[in-house]
């Protein structure tokens, strides 16, 4: 039953997304397609799946876009707030059409696609949780996540993934003119969407060769630091323990950022502790990349200002 019903969403995804039409064009009309300055932008609308609740995917593709080129695919996530700020309750976006679009522009970076895939707003955080990591909790570090709805009966990063993996990624390369290799698929996100982008190349090390982590959440899900200063270390060492056990160094490329303000003034001792990790495990400079970004703050439009420096590490020529 569960295959049955496993296949029935893959048949609805492929056959209501409009497959056949000429990339750029997908989801005109419907008022929740974003607008972009720069390229074209494919709208899918609830596209459907057996792990995970629907959810809108945007397919960004630069004004030349031929099939008979191959393009690298980058994944991002909370989609929604990608390209149009309009769109957006904070007026703010990542401008990835512009950061993107210009850097090809330029020859700067090798031919690529944007898949933006919505978060699920209820259940993001549950989502994008690098579920494996709940593993190496303390029964007490446990006990206290299921009071946050982060409990192991909670977490979803796992069924992401494979939606990710085995339903969407299957879609894009047949739907466009992809580069399949783990070379040329990257994952990037900001906050709890960088612990996702982490999650995957730790996960899928066959399928991701790349993981953009702008903003770390690092402290993975408690936000009250004054109280809960001892978890959050705990849960934090938790996630650094766990990428030392499932990255083999240099393996792939990772890109963690931060800025200073706001959120981002909580992480300078996670970040660090994450950095000396990497260090220490023999990642060099050419496979793992953090920067501090003075002045900036855990929002798009801090984002949107360095997004180049991650994308130029990921696709630079």
């Amino acid at each position: 039953m569960k295959k049955l019903l496993y296949f029935s969403a893959l048949l609805l995804a492929f056959s209501s997304c409009g497959i056949d039409k000429t990339a750029g064009t997908v989801g005109d009309g419907h008022p929740d397609k974003p607008k972009v300055s720069v390229g074209k932008l494919d709208f899918y609308p609830e596209f459907a799946s057996a792990f995970v609740s629907p959810r809108n995917v945007y397919v960004w593709v630069p004004d030349n876009y031929s099939r008979s080129k191959k393009y690298a695919v980058v994944y991002m996530s909370d989609g929604q707030n990608l390209f149009d700020p309009e769109k957006m309750f904070n007026h703010q976006e990542w401008r990835v059409d512009e950061v993107f679009g210009g850097l090809l522009e330029d020859g700067k970076i090798q031919n690529c696609i944007v898949v933006g895939v919505a978060n699920s707003f209820r259940t993001r955080s549950q989502e994008y949780f690098p579920q494996d990591v709940f593993d190496l909790y303390s029964p007490e570090l446990k006990e206290y996540a299921g009071g946050k709805r982060m409990g192991e009966e909670d977490l979803l990063g796992n069924d992401y993934l494979r939606f990710l993996v085995e339903e969407l990624k299957p879609f894009i390369d047949k739907t466009y003119s992809t580069r399949r290799d783990r070379d040329h698929t990257f994952h990037m996100g900001s906050s709890m969407g960088g612990l996702i982008s982490s999650y995957a190349v730790a996960k899928y090390p066959n399928v991701f060769g790349g993981a953009g982590c702008l903003s770390t959440h690092s402290v993975l899900y408690i936000t009250n630091y004054g109280a809960e200063e001892e978890l959050i270390d705990r849960a934090n060492q938790c996630y650094v323990d766990y990428l030392k056990a499932n990255l083999k160094p240099n393996s792939c490329k990772i890109y963690m950022d931060r800025g200073d303000q706001t959120l981002d003034a909580q992480y300078p001792k996670y970040q660090d502790r994450l950095d000396k990790m990497f260090r220490e495990a023999g990642w060099d400079e050419a496979h793992y990349v953090s920067r501090v970004f003075p002045g900036l703050a855990h929002m798009e439009e801090s984002w949107a200002s360095r997004l180049d420096v991650p994308v130029l590490y990921f696709l630079g020529k």
